[in-house]
């Protein structure tokens, strides 16, 4: 008669580990998709809503003015919004944009910046950014405000390259 095959407990112990590992490698690629900003949407980075944020310009800046506004030092200081009203935005933003986490995960964030002539309260201009996307973002936004206040690009220019960054990449 055929012997049946024991199992014995160190053949089981890998078998059973690698069931284990398998198991919680899922749940944490789950908990990862839906805990992201954006939350299962199959992208990286959350993108600013033509429909809710289409970018809103601070009449006082053109390109006549650049000198007086935004290339004048320390003058988005004069213009930037409380906290208290940036904070209760995003809250709110964040529901309406389906986004989860903790408000303290994103930075309210001006489609056009401040540094580039964006209305600084209007809630169109406005909008929940990722950190560390937001960190990143803020770079760009400093370099373009260099490059306009040095006449090498133009406000409008510039003012476009913002959108199109925040609307298509994030």
């Amino acid at each position: 008669m055929p012997r049946a095959e024991v199992r014995t407990v160190d053949r089981v112990r890998p078998f059973f580990v690698e069931i284990v590992l398998l198991a919680l490698a899922v749940v944490l690629a789950i908990v990862l998709i839906e805990h992201r900003p954006g939350g299962g949407e199959g992208r990286g980075s959350v993108l600013a809503s033509w429909a809710r944020t289409p970018g809103v310009l601070n009449e006082t800046v053109t390109q006549a003015t650049i000198r007086a506004t935004i290339c004048r030092r320390g003058w988005t200081r004069t213009i930037r919004p409380p906290t208290d009203y940036t904070n209760a935005l995003k809250v709110r933003q964040l529901r309406e944009y389906g986004l989860r986490g903790p408000p303290s995960a994103f930075q309210e964030d001006h489609l056009i910046s401040l540094e580039l002539g964006g209305n600084p309260v209007d809630r169109r201009n406005l909008w929940p950014e990722p950190y560390p996307r937001a960190s990143a973002v803020d770079r760009v936004e400093n370099d373009l405000n260099r490059r306009v206040c040095g006449g090498e690009l133009t406000l409008a220019e510039a003012q476009r390259r913002e959108s199109e960054l925040k609307h298509t990449r994030g």
